[in-house]
């Protein structure tokens, strides 16, 4: 099963089928219809996890494309994510923004005050994620980094003003379970489920994530 954060309400989520990286990014082509590519991996080296692209002050190590052509890689095809995984079954699992989904971008902080303003609010989330980079990517509807700046200057904020971006097309987020070396796994905040199939539009969403960031500056 993919990691999921302790004591969110996703973590009550029944698991789900398969906990290997390959199957999970079957599961993510054939139930979520999400395209898939795989990234780099994790190696053994003195006793550390190092990048297979043998950087070793790699940024993300064992979490990043592994090609340069990795946009016309990805796939929404179950078989053929199957396909690429079975050739290294330990590459990380990236999901290209900007084709079923974009992603809000905001540091891990503001990331559950946001949450804790959306439940309270009682709005629909879709997905989200928290990587060890401390940071958590809210998914919506594609488009969102046309419609972000003008929606924060609506709320009286200048986007420059805030650590909030937008993840859309030709960017790419890190799926669970990948792993960044040593930090950690890519962890769900907000699992997939039957609920959020359908994503929020980013304007939706717009006002807890901008107060938040405002609030975490």
């Amino acid at each position: 099963m993919e990691e999921t954060i302790p004591g969110t309400e996703a973590a009550q989520i029944p698991q789900q089928r398969g906990n290997s990286l390959l199957e999970t990014a079957v599961r993510y082509a054939e139930e979520r219809h999400w395209d898939v590519f795989p990234g780099t991996w994790l190696v053994p080296a003195d006793g550390a996890q190092r990048c297979s692209c043998g950087d070793p002050a790699c940024a993300a190590p064992g979490a990043h494309p592994a090609r340069e052509d990795w946009a016309a890689q990805a796939t929404g095809s179950a078989t053929g994510a199957r396909r690429m995984w079975q050739k290294q079954q330990t590459a990380s699992i990236l999901l290209p923004t900007g084709r079923t989904f974009d992603a809000i971008d905001v540091p891990e902080t503001a990331g559950f005050l946001a949450l804790a303003r959306m439940q309270r609010m009682e709005l629909t989330l879709g997905p989200v994620t928290l990587a060890p980079d401390r940071r958590m990517r809210f998914f919506v509807l594609p488009g969102a980094g046309a419609k972000v700046p003008d929606l924060v200057r609506r709320l009286g904020w200048t986007p420059r003003a805030l650590d909030l971006g937008v993840l859309g097309e030709g960017s790419y987020v890190a799926a669970p379970p990948t792993r960044f070396g040593s930090w950690g796994a890519v962890q769900w905040a907000c699992r997939p489920t039957a609920a959020n199939r359908w994503l929020p539009d980013v304007e939706e969403l717009i006002s807890p994530l901008a107060y938040a960031c405002g609030r975490d500056r």
